[in-house]
């Protein structure tokens, strides 16, 4: 355990967090996600998908470059429809970066695309349906 470091925050979600570079995507799944096949780094947290996303944001900057630094999958049949994982997902990026973000809502196999070539994929232990984010990484810069 460390200092003012979420507990969720493992050594090796840690070690991907501080090797990603700006620009880059990390996809957080939920338990149904086929992460073992699509991703190219893995890392596990039996936890909720949206605490893990709040622990991550805790340390992550997102990407103030592009206007939608975020993406969620849209639900298959009902694009329209926002599902509580997502409304929590939004609440949360809005809460850490003191602002509205922009959440883009995607479909399915576009979701699947952008998790394959993301820099690492987080599978939780999220059993709710749509409990899948990805989150593009920014910079922090000089004070």
């Amino acid at each position: 355990m460390l200092k003012n470091i979420a507990p969720l925050l493992s050594p090796e979600l840690l070690s991907v967090l501080a090797e990603m570079g700006h620009g880059d995507d990390l996809a957080i799944v939920d338990a149904n996600f086929p992460a073992v096949t699509m991703a190219r780094r893995l890392v596990r947290v039996s936890a909720p998908a949206t605490q893990v996303l709040e622990a991550v944001l805790t340390l992550l900057p997102l990407d103030d470059f592009v206007e939608e630094p975020v993406a969620v999958m849209q639900v298959v049949g009902a694009p329209e429809e926002i599902p509580e994982t997502v409304r929590e997902f939004r609440a949360a990026v809005n809460k850490a970066e003191s602002k509205t973000v922009k959440v883009s809502r995607i479909d399915r196999f576009a979701f699947y695309d952008r998790a394959r070539a993301a820099f690492a994929a987080v599978a939780t232990g999220e059993t709710r349906l749509y409990g899948c984010v990805i989150v593009k990484k920014g910079v922090i810069r000089p004070q």
